[in-house]
């Protein structure tokens, strides 16, 4: 059976913590921020999780 090779698109998007949680970016934080209030473009900038419906789905894309 062959290698099973990491999803590299998803590699780039997603990590993971030592306790086994994927940490991802939070959209929309790239352009026309000039309508976005500045609460709102500080907040998409922290870290968020994967939530637990698609948590199963992104470790398989990363082959853990």
């Amino acid at each position: 059976m062959p290698k099973l090779k990491t999803k590299k698109s998803a590699a780039k998007r997603f990590r993971v913590t030592a306790s086994g949680k994927i940490v991802r970016r939070h959209s929309g934080a790239r352009h026309i921020l000039t309508h976005k209030p500045r609460s709102r473009k500080r907040k998409l900038t922290s870290k968020g999780l994967v939530s637990k419906a698609d948590t199963a789905r992104v470790k398989k894309m990363l082959v853990i």
